[in-house]
């Protein structure tokens, strides 16, 4: 590439000719043209000099020259400026415009595009002369411009690192949910997991016809957050009414407070538990700030007191606390269910859809239905506190058993309580079950026993007769009759008839303490019978090697000697089924949830006495309600029922709580009815501290086999009436 020429358009000082600063020199002959070429119109380029040169002025120019506008080009496309002067000696003219100097080549005429190849070289254009005065300026070579980056290059790096970091995002999401998703999943499933219980319904206590004596029925629990609560005052007086709680307590329980030993404020307090349907409906609509409603179970028990001193009842929370509840609290609970789920946080906890759900279905509990009839059970209570109430600050207890199953029919006490509201009770000793936890002498009515033995060892017979003495004296103790006989001859009937304590005793010493031991075994006496009611007391016999000389004179008689009413119940049970001891029992059967029935385990049974032993020792004992004239009167008269055979034996005992004599005596009575077939036994027992239980025990006895032989529909006794009986054979 040729050597760049200088500007002849600058002077030794570097500045353009032809400005504004003033005339500057030129070469002559140039006409102030300078390196620059002029196109004709055909488009061929003409060199300035060795031609003819034309001057025109820039009217002339345009006139003769048609194709100068867009032809020619001369420092961006003008000749000369206006002012510039001519260098003086050049034959330049002052004062004038320049002209443009066209040189029209000789060459022939070249169409335009033609290879550049042809073109002729430019010319040099001849330098200026330059003032020798002046140093001549060097040439600034213009700066480089800077060398751009490839973008390509940069492209290509950005779409690789975009690539590797997708690329190993995407391996990590791979691996999280395929290798470690159980690991997460479980590690964080807790903090959204909700767990709510499924309470299960509690089993009913039925009676033996399917009665309901206890049952659960849905209700609600009304509950408060003290520290979301506004004016705790204002909202006890309004939920007082609903919920029948003074409104100064529900307050108190709405005070807010600390959870004890920390500074966790309490924020769950209940005010009422087995709250009716309709009454949460009522309580909700108050709109209380603090005060909210759930879910509950409330024990009913339509008959209010009827059996409760034998079903108890159940805390707030459905845990049976006494009685049947508490015995069979695991058989009636049931086992509760639960839902777990995964629940949103903040303002979304709600259950996540699509998310982790459980539900374990609550197992309902299983019923119980007793060998109990409800209306039985009602008169026989009913009775009870009538005959009860004659007698100040008596307690009683009264058994039926049904002959020869073994099933209790009807089990009262005396006094009782509503099982609904189990707080409202004088004394706690109210709900105890009389029959199983009131512990006796048992007295005259434990003669039957002794007698029994003496029948089945062969010490007596249905004939047997000796003289009876007024009193007997056994280890420094004297024992007297109620009804002497002054030494004369009396038979066994009589002897029961008029309960002679001397009779008695001299039969328990032929009998021997051993093999009377035994028989109180046999019948049941000293250990629990396992009817089904928790608290059974087990009573105490007196062993043999332990007897005193008194002993000799008191245990024949039913002192020395701790029992329960229903254990005598059940021996006097012995005797009415042919001498054969069936446990009684209080449970039939359960019934599931799904209705299956599965039976009560079936009750033990032995042999106390023989059949004929059994029915002799019966008709013997008729003469206590039955003989009745110028002999005397037996013990038992206000015992006999209309129209029915009945065999018993009235008594009179003591009662001892912890080991300690209590003041007052027992009064009782024991019977069977009819007596040639015994369909059912009662038994009446009567404790008053001033006396006279025995006053009401035997009418009492009365009224309820009445009732009972009415309610079954029993045949009376009409065409085998009760034999008459010789009291002093001669």
């Amino acid at each position: 590439m040729p050597p760049r020429s200088e500007d002849p358009r600058r002077d030794a000082t570097g500045s353009r000719r032809g400005s504004s600063r003033g005339s500057e020199p030129r070469e002559p002959g140039l006409g102030g043209i300078s390196d620059a070429r002029a196109y004709t119109p055909r488009g061929r380029t003409v060199r300035e000099g060795g031609g003819a040169e034309q001057r025109r002025t820039p009217r002339s120019t345009r006139s003769g020259d048609p194709f100068r506008p867009a032809l020619q080009v001369l420092d961006g496309g003008r000749a000369g400026r206006a002012g510039t002067r001519e260098p003086a000696g050049d034959g330049a003219r002052t004062g004038r415009r320049a002209g443009v100097v066209r040189t029209v080549s000789s060459r022939p005429v070249r169409e335009p595009f033609d290879d550049e190849e042809d073109a002729p070289p430019p010319r040099r254009r001849p330098q200026p002369r330059r003032p020798a005065a002046q140093p001549r300026r060097p040439v600034r070579k213009p700066r480089r411009p800077p060398r751009l980056g490839d973008p390509r290059r940069r492209l290509r790096l950005g779409t690789l690192l975009a690539l590797t970091l997708f690329a190993s995002i995407g391996v990590r999401l791979v691996y999280l949910q395929t290798v470690d998703t159980p690991a997460y999943a479980d590690g964080g499933l807790p903090k959204r997991l909700a767990v709510v219980e499924l309470p299960a319904p509690r089993g009913a206590i039925l009676d033996r016809n399917g009665e309901p004596l206890a049952h659960s029925v849905e209700a609600r629990y009304v509950f408060a957050d003290p520290t979301r609560v506004k004016d705790r005052f204002a909202t006890a007086r309004l939920l007082s009414p609903l919920l029948g709680v003074p409104a100064s307590d529900l307050a108190e329980k709405m005070r807010q407070r600390t959870l004890p030993g920390t500074d966790t404020p309490l924020q769950f307090v209940y005010l009422a538990r087995g709250v009716e349907i309709s009454t949460a409906k009522k309580i909700m609509a108050l709109d209380l700030a603090g005060i909210n409603v759930h879910r509950d179970e409330r024990r009913e028990v339509p008959g209010g007191d009827l059996a409760a001193n034998l079903i108890g009842f159940v805390s707030p929370d459905m845990y049976g606390l006494e009685g049947l509840e508490a015995k069979y609290d695991e058989v009636l609970r049931g086992q509760a269910g639960k839902r777990t789920y995964e629940v949103g946080q903040g303002d979304l906890a709600a259950p996540i859809p699509g998310g982790y759900s459980r539900t374990t279905q609550p197992k309902p509990g299983s019923s119980l239905q007793l060998t109990v009839d409800r209306d039985l059970q009602f008169m026989t209570q009913r009775i009870l506190a009538k005959q009860t109430e004659k007698v100040k600050g008596s307690v009683g207890a009264a058994v039926i058993i049904e002959i020869p199953s073994g099933e209790v029919l009807a089990q009262a006490s005396q006094p009782t309580y509503d099982a609904a509201n189990p707080t409202k009770v004088t004394s706690p000793s109210d709900r105890d079950d009389a029959a199983t936890t009131f512990v006796v002498d048992p007295g005259s009515i434990h003669k039957a026993i002794t007698f029994g033995a003496a029948l089945q060892e062969g010490v007596i017979t249905p004939d047997t007769a000796f003289p009876v003495a007024n009193t007997i004296e056994r280890g420094g103790v004297t024992f007297r009759d109620t009804h002497p006989v002054d030494g004369r001859t009396l038979s066994i009937p009589g002897m029961l008839a008029f309960s002679s304590n001397v009779g008695t005793i001299e039969i328990g010493e032929k009998l021997g303490k051993e093999r009377l031991f035994d028989y109180q075994k046999r019948f049941g006496l000293g250990q629990v019978t396992g009817e089904g009611m928790p608290g059974e007391a087990a009573g105490r016999l007196l062993p043999p090697d332990q007897w005193s000389g008194s002993a000799y004179g008191s245990v024949p008689i039913g002192h020395s000697v701790d029992a329960t009413p229903l254990q005598m119940a059940a021996a006097y049970a012995a005797i009415a089924n042919n001498g054969t001891y069936v446990q009684p029992h209080l449970v039939k059967e359960t019934i599931g949830a799904d209705g299956e029935r599965s039976p009560a385990a079936t009750p033990t049974t032995r042999s106390v006495l023989s059949p004929a032993n059994a029915a002799a020792l019966r008709r013997m004992m008729e003469a206590v309600t039955t003989v009745d004239g110028p002999e005397g009167r037996a013990t038992g008269l206000a015992a006999a029922v209309p129209g029915y055979r009945v065999a018993g034996k009235t008594g009179t005992g003591l009662r001892y709580d912890n080991g300690k004599q209590q003041p007052g005596e027992v009064g009782s009575f024991i019977g069977m009815a009819p007596a040639e077939n015994p369909r059912y036994v009662v038994a009446v027992f009567v404790w008053s501290p001033g006396g006279g239980g025995g006053a009401v025990a035997a009418p009492a006895f009365r009224e309820m086999m009445g009732f009972t032989l009415r309610h079954y529909r029993v045949p009376p006794s009409l065409t085998n009436k009760s034999p008459k009986f010789e009291v002093f054979p001669r």
